[in-house]
């Protein structure tokens, strides 16, 4: 099952990432730098994602900004929603992309433009996160998709962890698990 840490901005120092990186890297496959506040996100990923490879994370990705994973040799970008456009344009510039569902419409557009995989969310009650899909509605995507789905959305333990596996996810995002 892919494990896939989302960073925490309240924990994540990109003056000194490896405090953060060193406390999730052991429970993390792929890991996000994500800081949607952050005025200066451009120069702290490149601090992050340097700081990232010395971890052995199989993926390390950034949040929204397809033109600078090259530029940082990071593996890949996760799209928002609002993104879907975008997914063939990265594809074509080599990017690994993963994209952020919230329906099984989305998400099976997501995987027609090409995405490598998606996350559904949110499947739990999470803070600020809008109304609960459900371990139903996650097992019809996965169900109907042919690319992995990530389970996101208040998954915080692993009796959750394996509700989402058992209805076909093939990994999990959170922010809040790695943050313990």
């Amino acid at each position: 099952m892919i494990r896939y840490a989302i960073s925490d901005p309240t924990l994540l120092n990109p003056k000194d990432p490896h405090t953060y990186l060193k406390m999730i890297a052991d429970k993390a496959d792929f890991f996000l730098y994500r800081d949607k506040q952050n005025i200066n996100y451009m120069y702290d990923a490149k601090a992050v994602v340097e700081a990232a490879r010395a971890y052995p994370f199989r993926k390390v990705l950034l949040h929204r900004d397809m033109w600078l994973v090259p530029t940082l040799q990071a593996d890949g970008v996760h799209l928002s929603g609002t993104q879907s456009a975008d997914i063939p344009k990265a594809k074509s510039m080599g990017l690994f992309v993963l994209y952020s569902a919230h329906s099984l419409e989305d998400a099976q557009n997501a995987q027609h433009l090409g995405a490598d995989m998606v996350t559904l969310s949110p499947i739990f009650e999470s803070p600020g996160k809008g109304e609960a899909l459900g371990l139903e509605k996650l097992q019809d995507v996965c169900r109907a998709l042919s690319i992995p789905v990530i389970a996101l959305g208040g998954v915080t333990d692993e009796a959750k962890i394996e509700d989402v596996r058992q209805a076909g996810a093939e990994g999990f995002a959170s922010i809040r698990y790695f943050a313990k």
